[in-house]
């Protein structure tokens, strides 16, 4: 099979019949033989009957249905978890990506070699101030401190090669950073192309200001594992040894102080920072090594409840 369309939603049944006659229109255009995942986050309206009657109508539609709202990184990965195409395109349900893109976005990956292309929406028609900025502010840091050359890591029209997808996971929020998942997690020519953005012709968005605040603590959680996910070790145990050593210098230097000189050291500010360092010390290397090793292994991490299946 060609290509593999995701599309993750969450009230969008006015949205979803347009959506599928464009997407099915720019596939019989170009000849691809495709499918089409749709992964309902739970939606409250009636996106699933949508959903049913586009699949009784052209089984090449495949749903799921979480039971309740998990977020797009769920939808994402349960949606990856299904591909079947060489190439696997992802795009939002609410007619702000174009289908039209596809096809570019489609050679790109396979004729220019790419892992990953990721869509760049370089003239945006959301507000400014509540999106634009933010979001600019947000790429910026984000290319700094991957070293990932792109202007819209955000953007939800992505297309991966097919061994992409099967080798990374994304969970919590992390939708936002899969191309520098998937940098670290050795697919490394990732490309941008500019594509259209469009109006929001139905409903309303689903993302809050609180996005920017979780993004930022996904992206130091994405930097910290991809760096010492494997070997947690070489970073609590190098942080704490440092403090362990202070404070452990520090405490023979004030007890040979007090054997030399009679000092008394529990009067001393020094003893106690002595014995904080020290502790700290211990802290970190123990108490975050185990925690980081939990979280990391919890296999409830990627469970999700799916009402059904089509």
């Amino acid at each position: 099979m060609d290509i593999s369309i995701i599309v993750p939603l969450y009230n969008e049944e006015e949205s979803l019949p347009h959506l599928a006659e464009w997407i099915d229109r720019v596939m019989l255009l170009h000849n691809f033989d495709y499918e089409v995942i749709m992964v309902d986050d739970g939606s409250s309206d009636g996106s699933w009957s949508v959903v049913e009657n586009l699949h009784g109508r052209n089984p090449r539609y495949r749903g799921v249905k979480f039971r309740r709202n998990y977020g797009k990184s769920a939808a994402l990965n349960v949606g990856f978890g299904l591909a079947v195409g060489d190439v696997v395109v992802t795009m939002d349900a609410d007619l702000q990506d174009s289908p039209d893109e596809v096809p570019e976005l489609f050679r790109m990956v396979v004729d220019d070699g790419y892992d990953l292309v990721s869509g760049w929406k370089k003239k945006r028609y959301d507000s400014k101030l509540a999106k634009n900025i933010p979001s600019k502010f947000f790429n910026w840091t984000t290319r700094k401190m991957s070293g990932i050359k792109l202007h819209d890591f955000n953007c939800g029209l992505k297309a991966y090669r097919k061994d992409v997808v099967k080798s990374i996971e994304v969970y919590g929020e992390m939708h936002r950073y899969i191309p520098v998942i998937a940098k670290w997690a050795g697919f490394g020519k990732i490309g941008e192309k500019v594509v259209q953005h469009r109006k929001r012709e139905y409903g309303v968005t689903k993302f809050g200001m609180n996005r920017f605040v979780n993004g930022y603590l996904d992206l130091m959680s994405i930097m910290f594992m991809s760096r010492f996910g494997k070997q947690p070790m070489h970073f609590f145990g190098f942080i704490g040894s440092l403090a362990f050593m202070f404070g452990f210098v520090a405490l023979v230097v004030l007890i040979a102080m007090r054997l030399a000189v009679r000092i008394y050291l529990t009067t001393s500010v020094w003893f106690y920072l002595a014995m904080f360092f020290t502790l700290m010390g211990l802290v970190l290397f123990l108490a975050g090594f185990i925690g980081e090793l939990v979280c990391r292994n919890s296999s409830t991490r990627n469970s999700y409840l799916i009402e059904k299946e089509l």
